[in-house]
């Protein structure tokens, strides 16, 4: 028998108790921060950084993450409906969390972890990227589980139907084109780091993420249901327009690093 499609009716939560709940959207935010953790932690001892940092740096890119992916959707998503509740920001649990609005207060969080601990902005980006890339993998897995951030109808065989949203026929699962997008930069950046032995060029690794996280972003919006009502002249979504920024900003900033390198090279 050939597979027309998958029926996707997983339920969102691992186990209930009375009011409490575990999700598994929850349980995948947890181990994004722990291979980050263990990783980073790897990356550091390699590099003879204090230990105590990590720590410190982990409560940063924590805060940043959160915020940052609230307020993105609040910002980007919904304005208008958080102003009349603005009450709504702070309940998280009720959902709405914007990944772009996640890579800017991780900036922010970074660049204050920087100027507080005297380490190289771009320095502490290299490394931190390879461990968000992994963490974009755990976040639309957990996603998918909260049936969730789907495409458009699709007649291909790995269709999902998401039967709890009251879905009747396939849909793309966006979710999981994302994750293993997402999946291979890590690899791809965690194996440039470690051939290298750590030495890479300041702000290699960080402009190569920015190129294909928001790339591939870019390109499996097209195949995404809207989340959020927006209009535009433009055939764009919002993801689409806020990815734009990123992926220009990656590409000026290799081409600034590669030139400098070019430069010493030419003079030595």
């Amino acid at each position: 028998m050939i597979l027309q499609y998958i029926r996707w009716d997983v339920n969102p939560e691992i186990f209930r108790i009375g009011s409490f709940a575990v999700r598994w959207y929850g349980l995948f935010f947890a181990l994004a921060f722990l291979f980050g953790y263990v990783i980073v932690g790897k990356m550091f001892k390699k590099e003879g950084v204090p230990e105590n940092l990590l720590d410190k740096l982990t409560l940063y890119m924590a805060l940043g993450t959160i915020i940052g992916a609230r307020l993105g959707h609040v910002c980007f998503y919904e304005p208008s409906y958080f102003c009349h509740h603005p009450g709504e920001i702070l309940k998280i649990w009720h959902g709405g969390l914007a990944s772009h609005g996640a890579a800017i207060g991780i900036l922010l969080a970074l660049w204050i972890f920087a100027k507080e601990t005297k380490r190289h902005f771009l320095w502490i980006l290299d490394r931190i990227v390879v461990v968000v890339a992994l963490s974009g993998f755990f976040i639309r897995m957990g996603n998918l589980m909260n049936s969730e951030i789907y495409g458009i109808p699709t007649h291909l065989p790995w269709g999902f139907i998401f039967v709890r949203n009251g879905e009747t026929v396939p849909k793309h699962p966006t979710q999981i084109y994302e994750a293993l997008s997402y999946l291979a930069i890590f690899v791809a950046l965690y194996w440039i780091y470690l051939k290298r032995q750590g030495k890479v060029l300041e702000g290699y690794l960080f402009s190569l993420f920015l190129i294909l996280t928001f790339t591939a972003r870019f390109f499996i919006e097209f195949i995404k249901e809207n989340q959020e009502p927006f209009e535009s002249k433009l055939p764009l979504d919002m993801g689409q327009l806020l990815s734009i920024p990123f992926v220009l900003t990656g590409i000026i900033l290799l081409w600034v690093i590669l030139r400098k390198r070019k430069k010493e090279l030419a003079g030595s």
